[in-house]
């Protein structure tokens, strides 16, 4: 019969709970390699459950979640470059640096690539084109830039990726060689986006310089002249704007009512890909991420 006493001695007080052969050497081992089994196992669990513990990942110092710092940079860059004089909303602009960061990312870009945004939300009577460098916080050009014939008169209203559509195309493209054709000096353009502009190179969709693309035009009929398909420039600044774009450059051509989804859109990739001006900026105050 098992019973149990008040001892000092731990060793009697099991004494009085185990069976007697307790003092034989082989239990003894016994109980001190489970024991000690038992502490190995609580080590190696209490180890495991602190990695399980969900601390923010961090690339560089900043957290992995960091669409919030991300914006709060567009929107400073968006500001230094003041876009907003020169008529280009700001969702705009944030959609165009996004592509534009997923791009560089994905290696489609060269080194000293630029960033130009056709914004069809305005009439091409506007300014709508604009060229940036984003390393240097300024806008290289600011100018007309033609739609197709059938996406509408002076505001666009329809887009097609169809060959022979003579419409524009919506989305990101990537700069391409040059060459001398009908037009003259061109730059071939590259679509980006499956479904929406990803026929531009078969289309023969360039960036080119026409006579219709003037003030002249749109005194005479209250709009620019409409291309093929092509993002049609002036003749006197299409070599300005070839030059300085080159191949490996990006073109967003956008239209914010207009139905479009692309891979490039991906916030977080692209806060990834400008994780060092992040740095940088945060390090000087420039952003808050409170």
């Amino acid at each position: 019969m098992l019973y149990f006493c008040y001892t000092n001695n731990p060793n009697s007080l099991l004494q009085k709970v185990l069976p007697e052969h307790f003092n034989s050497l082989s239990m003894r081992k016994y109980i001190l390699g489970i024991f000690f089994i038992i502490l190995s196992l609580s080590v190696f669990l209490l180890t495991m459950s602190d990695k399980k513990v969900a601390h923010p990942k961090t690339v560089a110092g900043i957290p992995t979640i960091i669409e919030p710092s991300y914006a709060a940079y567009a929107r400073s860059l968006y500001n230094q470059v003041h876009l907003k004089d020169s008529g280009l909303t700001y969702p705009v602009f944030e959609k165009a640096l996004t592509g534009f960061y997923n791009l560089k990312e994905a290696g489609r870009l060269s080194q000293h690539a630029l960033l130009s945004i056709a914004d069809f939300d305005q009439k091409s009577s506007k300014k709508r084109l604009y060229v940036l460098d984003l390393a240097k916080k300024k806008i290289i050009l600011n100018t007309w830039v033609a739609h197709g014939q059938r996406s509408g008169d002076d505001e666009t209203v329809s887009f097609s990726n169809q060959n022979d559509s003579y419409s524009s195309s919506i989305g990101f493209y990537v700069t391409g060689e040059e060459y001398v054709g009908t037009h003259g000096r061109s730059l071939r353009l590259d679509g980006m986006d499956a479904g929406y502009n990803d026929n531009a190179r078969m289309r023969s969709i360039v960036i080119h310089g026409a006579p219709y693309v003037s003030q002249g035009t749109i005194e005479a009929l209250g709009r620019l002249g409409r291309s093929q398909g092509c993002p049609a420039v002036s003749t006197e600044l299409s070599n300005q704007l070839i030059s300085a774009m080159g191949e490996g450059s990006v073109l967003f051509i956008n239209k914010s009512a207009e139905k479009y989804a692309s891979r490039y859109l991906d916030e977080q990739h692209a806060a990834l890909a400008v994780l060092p001006a992040l740095n940088n900026r945060i390090d000087q105050g420039q952003i808050n991420l409170d």
